[in-house]
């Protein structure tokens, strides 16, 4: 069953009119948009329009010029250092490119959020680390260091650091960047039975259209920092927006398969 068949109607992550500019570089330009309890959002949109940047402030990492970013109902920016690492406990985020610490074993990297956010003994930190690696399909994975694992590997890595502090909200950067189609299908498999069994709330920035169609409840298109078009997967890829059906191009937007 999809996660928005189960999912709450609460809102989780709440964003309301956010600017944000580096210098003369307006990024986000009013964005608003809320993702609900135990569903999964895609963000598509051109390079450079915001989409890294809107993670960044979900997590507190940026903080907007104006507007609002909630996260249960509290402002991020607002938060102090102890408030924000409380936060962050209960979030996961996927970099891009794995962000592995190469001198680390696999089962260190997956250890260190537990490390340095909780004070449990190392027995039950081994036990959760062991735990996320049989999740994601690779328990005999730990002792190896990440120059001798594949780029499929490092993914599933870095979903297991994601997960291992139980998070209730999960943010995916480019999930499927660097991989050939073969293991970008299994990723999404993993992301979306992850979803279903875990019923984490999550925000899946990705361009493509296979892993938002496998993994998302709904669409949002962001377009000159704005959000243009949200919508479920077969409304969004359905719409005739002008600006949208430019970026993907007719075929891919007018295919429901």
């Amino acid at each position: 069953m999809a996660a928005t068949e189960q999912a709450s109607d609460e809102v989780v992550i709440r964003l309301v009119d956010v600017h944000k500019a580096f210098g003369a570089q307006k990024v986000l330009q009013g964005l608003s948009f809320d993702v609900h309890r135990g569903t999964t959002l895609g963000v598509m949109g051109p390079s450079g329009t915001g989409k890294s940047v809107l993670l960044r402030h979900v997590i507190g990492l940026m903080h907007q010029d104006s507007g609002q970013v909630l996260v249960n109902g509290e402002e991020v920016s607002t938060l102090h250092r102890k408030e924000l690492a409380a936060m962050r406990r209960h979030m996961g985020y996927l970099f891009q490119e794995g962000a592995l610490i190469n001198w680390l074993t696999v089962a260190e990297n997956i250890a260190l959020p537990l490390r340095e956010n909780t004070k449990l003994p190392n027995a039950e930190i081994l036990d959760l680390v062991h735990a996320k690696l049989e999740l994601v399909g690779i328990p005999d994975a730990g002792e190896k260091l990440p120059s001798q694992i594949s780029g499929g590997m490092k993914k599933r890595v870095g979903l297991a650091r994601a997960l291992v502090t139980d998070p209730e909200i999960i943010l995916y950067d480019e999930p499927n960047a660097g991989l050939d189609p073969e293991i970008s299908r299994a990723i999404n498999q993993l992301m979306r039975e992850l979803a279903d069994r875990l019923q984490v709330t999550s925000i899946v920035v990705e361009h493509r259209v296979e892993c938002i169609r496998a993994v998302c409840d709904e669409v949002l298109f962001l377009d000159q920092g704005r959000a243009v078009v949200q919508a479920k997967p077969a409304d969004f890829f359905a719409s005739d927006h002008p600006r949208l059906r430019q970026f993907l191009g007719p075929e891919a937007v007018r295919s429901t398969s």
